[in-house]
């Protein structure tokens, strides 16, 4: 990190320069991402000690450690303006007046082991007074530029030797107008009061262990009228406070639910108090894409681009163990064969958990990131165990399992009668080939398209080439229904990934198997191209990775589609081996949840923020916010089904809604 003069600081700010440097000494690290009317500061995050001073302390440094507020700098890391000290408390105490700044005594223990030098204090007292005209230009320059200011003051508090029932959070308001900012300070609660932390009830409180008294806020609110500072104290539930070891999955929450409380409290406040000078805000947060996300990025496609689970898990010899099983379909057991996987995956694995992703200081971002890594470990450990036993648990802890509402659900949809007449399959692969171009050329979306070889699918997207597989014929219902899923969600989101300025949406995000089907087949119900018997696939589907999960075999799965559900002898075949295959493969479930879950998406609002690139459900809050922010791009292409009014199917409308 670049060091710079108090003089080279003041002049980036005074001239609404964004940077990220420290102090020369290193007392205190300033990052502006984007000149937002809101501050957020961790005085008290630092534990340094300048040497000088070292040989002269008394307290040992867990006793330091003990009262200083480690990690309040890492709970603000999102915020566009933050101000993180990194010198001891026990240095200088920036809330405390300028004369008294500098300890003797400290919670009753003498700080010193004898008198400090005149010169030592004088230093240090410099710094206290260094800290302050930085804050005082800073704020001086957001109000004049947007004639408000917020400042968030972060700090933590040891509970343990308070024997009262203490909250998570409190914020100290005495020096405020609390009569004038009331409505604010009251939103400012029931913001802390969303987060959620594991195993921990949350509360927050008003002046209860702490009034807001200190010096920091006495100089805001002395200097400027139109800032308003709120002392947030965080209990220390985050760490044992006395032994000093930290909770890192509590620091995580708290990280992510405090960017997530700041960010709409700052928000709704800066509009109400604009006056309809500007748009209502959706975030407060910075436009620009951090350049230690860039890299991370981009580090992470080179390791795990063309990582294709499809292409490892097709069995080789498809045809030859499809021809001897239908000729003994009691008794043979299918031995099918796999591509041999050409990535270490012990070296892949060592590769991802070296990406320094503690690097990203977006909360939200950084955690997305995390989650990839994850999966794509997972992923590893899924190809690398393809036939054999280890697969279906890998299996199971990449895709899950069908639970019980997943099969009940597939038995309603079984119950149902075909209300509709079957068209005879007359397109062949040559004509389907044609009928995808012409839909490619109506979306302006470049790709190939071409007859396949040894598929199980019927038509699939790798890469920008759609594959036609060249023993299946299709009814008109049938194509227009693998248009609309194959080139209308798996290539369009494929073409949009291309342009975001980020790779992770061509990797996929977690879920993006489940979000993916759901979404295409949602277009394919949108288009007036689902019918029955196309959701009763995905139904069996469900079935079949029950039966395969429950421990039945390939075969007696087989008879059971057969003569349980009346299924055509190449169907059974399909939907059995899509289960079977690599050692049992649970995704074929995802389908019928994943069009679930999009459908009541799609009812609750606008989804095209999924369609960015290979994105999850669980992911859409962060897209909406990244692509509010400019930081991704919207969809260029979105799906044709998502405007479209076809006739509406009764029936299948109210199947859907049943499910």
């Amino acid at each position: 990190m670049q060091r710079l003069t108090e003089k080279a600081i003041l002049n980036n700010i005074r001239k609404q320069i964004p940077f990220t440097a420290q102090l020369e000494d290193g007392s205190l690290t300033l990052r502006i991402s984007e000149y937002q009317p809101h501050i957020a500061t961790a005085i008290h995050h630092g534990h340094q000690i300048r040497d000088a001073l070292s040989q002269h302390i008394r307290l040992t440094e867990q006793e330091r450690y003990y009262e200083e507020d480690p990690f309040t700098g890492d709970f603000i890391s999102s915020q566009p303006i933050v101000l993180q000290v990194e010198d001891s408390r026990y240095e200088y105490d920036l809330n405390r007046p300028l004369a008294g700044c500098v300890y003797k005594t400290a919670w009753g223990k003498d700080v010193w082991s004898d008198a400090l030098p005149t010169s030592e204090i004088a230093l240090s007292k410099a710094k206290h007074s260094r800290y302050y005209r930085i804050l005082k230009c800073l704020i001086s320059t957001l109000e004049a530029k947007f004639g408000l200011c917020l400042l968030y003051d972060i700090h933590a508090y040891n509970y343990q030797r308070i024997e009262t029932k203490t909250p998570t959070f409190n914020i100290g308001t005495q020096q405020l107008n609390s009569r004038h900012w009331r409505k604010v300070l009251d939103n400012l609660q029931r913001k802390l009061k969303h987060i959620e932390l594991p195993n921990i009830t949350v509360s927050v409180a008003e002046n209860d262990v702490f009034k807001g008294l200190g010096y920091q806020a006495s100089f805001v609110t002395e200097h400027f009228r139109n800032t308003l500072i709120m002392p947030i104290e965080v209990k220390k539930v985050y760490m044992n406070e006395v032994g000093g070891e930290s909770f890192p999955l509590v620091i995580e929450k708290l990280k992510e639910g405090m960017k997530t409380a700041i960010n709409e409290h700052a928000a709704a406040t800066i509009t109400h108090y604009s006056k309809g000078k500007r748009k209502p805000l959706r975030h407060v947060l910075s436009s620009s894409l951090p350049t230690e996300v860039v890299k991370l990025d981009k580090d992470l496609y080179a390791l795990a681009r063309g990582i294709n689970t499809l292409n490892y898990i097709t069995p080789k010899n498809l045809k030859q163990e499809k021809k001897r099983f239908l000729h003994n379909p009691f008794s043979y057991q299918p031995n099918f064969t796999y591509r041999q996987l050409d990535i270490d995956p012990y070296k892949f694995k060592e590769n991802l958990y070296r990406l320094p992703v503690e690097t990203i200081l977006d909360a939200d971002i950084q955690k997305l990131y995390r989650t990839v890594i994850e999966q794509l470990a997972m992923r590893i450990d899924l190809l690398a165990s393809i036939g054999t036993e280890q697969f279906l648990y890998n299996s199971l802890r990449y895709y899950g399992e069908p639970n019980k509402e997943d099969i009940s659900n597939a038995k309603f949809i079984l119950h149902a009668c075909e209300y509709l007449p079957i068209m005879d399959a007359s397109i062949n692969a040559a004509s389907a080939v044609i009928a995808f171009q012409q839909a490619a050329g109506e979306y302006g979306v470049k790709c190939k398209v071409v007859e396949a070889k040894n598929m199980i699918a019927r038509a699939m997207v790798s890469g920008r080439t759609i594959k036609v597989n060249n023993e299946c014929s299709f009814n008109e219902t049938d194509l227009n229904a693998l248009i609309h899923h194959e080139l209308g969600v798996h290539l369009l989101t494929t073409a949009n990934a291309e342009v975001q300025p980020l790779h992770i949406f061509k990797l996929g995000l977690p879920g993006n198997t489940h979000a993916q089907e759901g979404l295409a087949i949602l277009c394919e119900y949108l288009s007036g191209n689902l019918p029955l018997h196309r959701l009763k696939t995905l139904a069996l589907r469900v079935i079949a990775v029950s039966k395969m999960v429950a421990g039945e075999s390939f075969n007696q799965c087989y008879l059971d589609l057969i003569n349980d559900h009346n299924v055509t002898i190449d169907d059974a075949f399909t939907i059995t081996l899509r289960a079977y295959r690599g050692g049992g493969f649970t995704k074929d479930y995802l389908y019928l949840r994943g069009l679930k879950e999009a459908l009541q998406m799609y009812k609750q609002g606008d989804i095209s923020s999924l369609f960015i690139g290979k994105t999850g459900f669980d992911s859409k809050v962060l897209l909406d916010e990244l692509i509010a922010r400019g930081i991704l791009k919207s969809p260029h292409y979105v799906p044709k089904a998502l405007s479209m009014k076809s006739e509406e199917d009764a029936i299948m409308t109210f199947i859907l809604d049943s499910i």
